[in-house]
């Protein structure tokens, strides 16, 4: 049996791997929706720059059996990193999960890299393939935690709500009825129609944030290109689904949902503000949503994705705290230590100021120890 290693650096090879890829990836049982090669390569078009493109690929008899997607990213320390960038809530190496030589020799390729640059996943999910080369890995490695992901068992909203307290339960069903009343129907929208869609997506999510605090990048060109290239394919792979939300015909609502066979979750929806005058609650519309899709389908896992929001925790999800795995060699130790260093200085820091911010929302005095003056 013959092992050949490879290290894709130019976007257009890239975009030639789909189907080898998407072969690859239905052999990977822990790859989420954002190891989609349609996702990876549509982020590069918009996102990468030239010349820094490492995607490692490793073959076993001419089939594809491990890939890192990775690029380079050159200050202040040469360092690899995911393709994906901020916008990619989990990254991930793909590994064949019926290939026994596949892991070590994917360890191999990307310990070869090591010796001039740090290899830093970021958004590492518990249970994923890159776990398996850290534990694999020879060499200095650093592990640390990345940011926190809440996630729900795979129940319809019904069996969600009865999970809740009684009086919390008894809101959420009036919130429920509420929709009800208002007529809201739901529409999977069909690949075809998936750029438009989106558009409409966003024209929603810019006039639902309006005059508030909002991600900057989701209201720039680049992203709306990689939304319209990536997602088209993947609703036809069954990786995403575009929902609309209508009454009396109009689009009220839009949400884009991105799957893989163990986990569904919402990434990014648009409401008209129109909703929120009404009182209708868009958060449980959506999650009602998801709940029917992920439960009927058998995924095991509903994640709200990235981020801590308190109507999150209205639902009693569970924490999932996403890893920083650090790998590098003896020459790149060094380096490598200065940079898990300085991200626990800045995850440190991040922890005080939110400390602080309670502490002036509740209006309570600093604890000693706490970074009060």
């Amino acid at each position: 049996m013959s092992t050949e290693v490879t290290v894709c650096r130019d976007g257009e090879e890239f975009g030639r791997l789909a189907g080898e890829w998407a072969d690859l990836y239905a052999r990977c049982g822990a790859a989420t929706p954002f190891q989609a090669h349609s996702w990876l390569h549509s982020w590069w078009v918009s996102y990468g720059i030239p010349g820094r493109l490492r995607v490692v690929l490793v073959r076993q008899d001419g089939r594809l059996v491990a890939a890192a997607p990775l690029r380079l990213v050159r200050a202040p320390l040469p360092v690899l990193t995911h393709l994906g960038g901020s916008i990619t809530d989990f990254s991930d190496v793909l590994v064949d999960d019926t290939c026994d030589e596949a892991l070590p020799a994917l360890a191999d390729a990307l310990r070869d890299l090591a010796r001039t640059a740090v290899i830093d996943l970021r958004e590492v999910r518990a249970g994923a393939a890159a776990e398996r080369v850290y534990a694999y890995w020879r060499g200095p490695r650093r592990r640390l935690a990345d940011s926190t992901c809440l996630e729900l068992p795979a129940l319809t909203i019904d069996k969600l709500v009865d999970r809740l307290p009684s009086s919390r339960a008894q809101r959420s069903r009036s919130k429920l009825r509420k929709i009800d009343r208002m007529g809201i129907q739901e529409r999977v929208v069909p690949a075809a129609e998936v750029p438009v869609a989106l558009r409409r997506l966003l024209e929603l999510h810019q006039r639902q944030w309006a005059g508030r605090q909002v991600t900057a990048e989701h209201l720039s060109t680049r992203f709306a290109e990689h939304l319209e290239r990536a997602v088209r394919t993947m609703v036809e792979s069954g990786n995403a689904m575009v929902t609309e939300f209508r009454v009396d015909g109009q689009v009220v609502a839009a949400n884009l949902n991105l799957m893989s066979p163990r986990l569904s979750g919402c990434y990014l929806y648009g409401a008209d503000p129109v909703l929120r005058a009404g009182k209708v609650d868009v958060t449980t519309m959506l999650l009602r949503n998801g709940a029917k899709e992920c439960s009927a389908s058998g995924r095991g896992t509903l994640s709200m994705l990235r981020g801590t929001e308190p109507y999150k925790h209205h639902w009693r999800p569970e924490p999932a705290v996403n890893q920083r795995l650090l790998l590098a060699r003896r020459r790149t130790a060094v380096p490598m230590l200065l940079r898990a260093g300085c991200a626990a200085g800045r995850r440190w820091a991040a922890d005080r100021l939110r400390d602080r911010a309670w502490v002036r929302l509740l209006r309570l005095p600093r604890l000693p120890g706490r970074g009060g003056a």
